[in-house]
């Protein structure tokens, strides 16, 4: 992939569906159209997250479809909707095999070469910290869990099996346990085995790994979680370090993505992962000031190169129903130029205004075509070369006067290859903002163009003028202006 790469997350159980019912042929993943993959190629993407493509847990399914929550929202924002299309959920996973209903693994397999020759990269799913409840394994190797011989006192947390034995659910330490999954026991060596195992296995089928909860998996979280209900102490080394290495050794292009929080992304890429989630921008982004935004861009340079940059994913909110219409644009200008891999869903780009449980099987439907627009330009522009191998700069915006502290909104950064550079500046609040954009290069020609990709208009100013003073920029409530100066 290329540096700063564009990976694109699609619901796999949804695409098909879309494809199937606009084809009206009963494919399977193998028989992707053409022109889907030259599509998302021709957007600018360099990988594809596929998300759940494993095999579906029979108990998951049924939980979800009796889930109260679950089928409120829907009747609430689906009406027509049918509990036939209530899946499992697919971090509940039955087994690491391609589900039947996608074409197996076999499907798989041909699609990764198909995308692959199309220059796209594949990215599965895996998720290390449980399993669904129905898991053979749990009748069969109940030491890989959690799990007590005896009826524990916090029932909550675990259920019983037909065997006897009580098994955890897996859990997050600040939410309710999931009921359709079961909880792995990190602390045995036999499970660690188990599940390096599992990583060796599908390694094959993919270009890369979006790994789920890894947080839940580290020592210290584990540990503070279930500590009191296993008897291994804490091994010596963590889990990812070996085998992320032992798979780079064999397979040096393939990429590790870690959804991680709470401040520990910097302690995981530490471990090896190529890139984390940057939970600390959308949440900023979404509730804080531009100041706290370029706060935290300020960061050490090479954790900002690892992180991975989204206002979307299917955990989070419809971004125009998180941010609202005028500001998603700006956020998603903002996180998706700068350094570090961006992440973009199929629902965001369709304009979606609801995140939909990840169990319900929809069809894309239409795009909302202000928002494919918006985004199909915002891809074209960040596709030059210039936002992917040149350098990233933080700039700061300067006042108009000594009375105007309007430019403290603004937002400015810039990317220099060469003899090209893209100054990107963005008024990241609901008023009128104005400031003075510095400019560091200027060409050596009497006057320079300064060209604005969004509105595709140009500006010819006197260089020297232009470099001594900068340019007066008036910017409209969460406007965005990406500009283009060759030297």
């Amino acid at each position: 992939m290329r540096t700063n790469p564009h990976i694109l997350e699609i619901n796999a159980q949804n695409w098909l569906k879309h494809i199937r019912e606009k084809l009206g042929q009963n494919i399977t993943l193998a028989d992707m159209p053409e022109d889907q993959l030259f599509s998302i190629k021709a957007l600018g993407f360099d990988a594809i997250w596929l998300m759940g493509v494993w095999k579906e847990s029979p108990a998951s399914r049924e939980i979800a479809r009796q889930d109260k929550t679950i089928n409120d929202y829907l009747a609430k924002t689906v009406p027509q909707y049918s509990k036939q299309d209530i899946a499992g959920s697919q971090y509940a996973i039955y087994d690491y095999s391609v589900d039947d209903n996608l074409g197996g693994n076999e499907a798989l397999l041909k699609l990764k070469k198909r995308l692959n020759d199309f220059g796209i990269q594949l990215i599965l799913d895996f998720a290390g910290n449980h399993f669904s409840k129905d898991n053979p394994l749990v009748l069969e190797r109940k030491e890989l869990f959690v799990y007590s011989d005896e009826e524990p006192k916090q029932k909550d947390l675990f259920y019983q099996t037909e065997k006897g034995y009580w098994l955890a659910h897996g859990k997050d330490p600040h939410f309710p346990p999931w009921t359709d999954s079961v909880q792995i026991n990190h602390f045995n060596p036999q499970t660690r085995d188990f599940l390096k195992n599992i990583i060796r296995k599908i390694v094959p089928m993919c270009d890369g790994l979006r790994c789920d909860m890894v947080i839940l998996m580290l020592n210290k979280v584990f540990r503070d979680t279930w500590g009191a209900f296993v008897k291994e102490q804490a091994p010596a080394e963590e889990f990812w370090p070996q085998i992320i290495e032992e798979i780079k050794a064999e397979n040096p292009g393939f990429v590790f993505l870690a959804e991680v929080y709470w401040g520990l992304e910097w302690e995981v890429q530490e471990m090896g992962f190529d890139y984390t989630y940057d939970k600390t921008l959308y949440d900023r982004l979404r509730f804080s000031t531009p100041q706290d935004i370029q706060g935290h861009l300020n960061a050490e340079h090479l954790y900002q190169k690892r992180s991975l940059r989204f206002i979307a994913n299917h955990d989070e909110e419809a971004p125009v129903t998180a941010f609202g219409k005028e500001k998603s644009k700006a956020a998603a200008a903002a996180a998706y130029t700068l350094i570090g891999a961006r992440l973009y869903t199929m629902s965001q780009i369709y304009g979606k205004k609801n995140r939909m449980p990840i169990q319900y099987r929809q069809n894309f439907g239409q795009p909302d075509e202000e928002s494919f627009q918006f985004y199909k330009k915002l891809l074209e522009i960040t596709d030059s070369p210039c936002f992917h191998g040149g350098q990233w700069t933080i700039r700061n915006p300067k006042p108009v006067n000594k009375e105007d502290f309007s430019f403290k909104n603004i937002l400015c950064w810039a990317w220099t290859q060469q003899t090209t550079q893209k100054i990107v500046i963005i008024n990241y609040c609901d008023a009128v903002s104005k400031c003075i954009m510095p400019l560091d290069k200027v060409p050596s020609a009497e006057n320079m163009v300064l060209k604005e990709h969004f509105r595709q208009n140009e500006t010819v100013l006197s260089s020297s003028q232009a470099k001594k003073e900068g340019v007066l920029l008036e910017m409209q409530p969460f406007e965005v202006k990406i500009f283009s100066v060759d030297f």
